[in-house]
């Protein structure tokens, strides 16, 4: 599971790498405009946001990514203790939020809660039997197994992590490619198509005119 940390504080950032790098990859900054460059040039599974730093605040950062249908879960880490930050922390897209001072065992149980219910483990039971390598980009069931290209295993994560709602076409590619390489909306299609021979056409749901739903 690979993370973006925005934390300005150098202690505190610190004792979070050297915390989470025992089970995650983490990249981080101190900067609200470094976090935004790097969101846009790299995919990560989670982002953790300090929401006061000097060059702006972590929840108009999440709102901009947000604009740009970035999806990627986020929790913040604050020292606020007030209900407005809290607030404006979810109405920006935020998924938990937690307050310094706090036990890294805290953390760690909010990050596999959303991993949980993102499906960011290497495992994913997609149902029907079927299971899903995120590492191996395996797809398996009792009778057969497929392994999947890179991009088709990044699209099949995106629509289980989105699942039950409708993922248009210029959101795959915003969120599966880099802005120098986006290809057309054929390569969606191609994908999408792809994998609904292996998982069946009832599983990937095309709403027409709108985008595919995982079901």
């Amino acid at each position: 599971m690979n993370i973006l940390l925005l934390e300005d504080d150098i202690v505190l950032a610190n004792i979070l790498i050297d915390d989470l790098e025992e089970e995650y990859e983490v990249t981080h900054t101190y900067t609200i405009r470094g976090a935004l460059e790097l969101a846009q040039e790299h995919h990560y599974e989670l982002y953790i946001f300090d929401i006061n730093v000097p060059d702006g605040d972590g929840i108009s950062l999440l709102q901009e990514l947000r604009s740009f249908n970035d999806t990627t879960p986020a929790i913040f880490i604050t020292a606020f203790h007030d209900t407005k930050h809290l607030k404006a922390a979810f109405e920006s897209g935020a998924n938990d939020f937690i307050r310094k001072p706090f036990d890294f065992e805290e953390l760690k149980a909010r990050i596999e809660n959303i991993k949980k219910h993102f499906g960011l483990d290497s495992y994913i039971e997609l149902g029907g039997g079927i299971v899903f390598d995120k590492q191996t980009h395996k797809i398996q069931n009792t009778d057969t197994s497929k392994i999947l290209r890179a991009k088709e295993s990044a699209c099949l994560q995106y629509l289980y992590q989105n699942r039950n709602r409708v993922v248009s076409t210029n959101e795959i590619l915003q969120n599966l490619w880099d802005y120098d390489e986006m290809p057309s909306d054929d390569a969606v299609r191609t994908i999408i198509k792809e994998l609904r021979k292996v998982l069946g056409k009832e599983r990937i749901i095309n709403v027409r005119g709108e985008g595919y739903r995982f079901e």
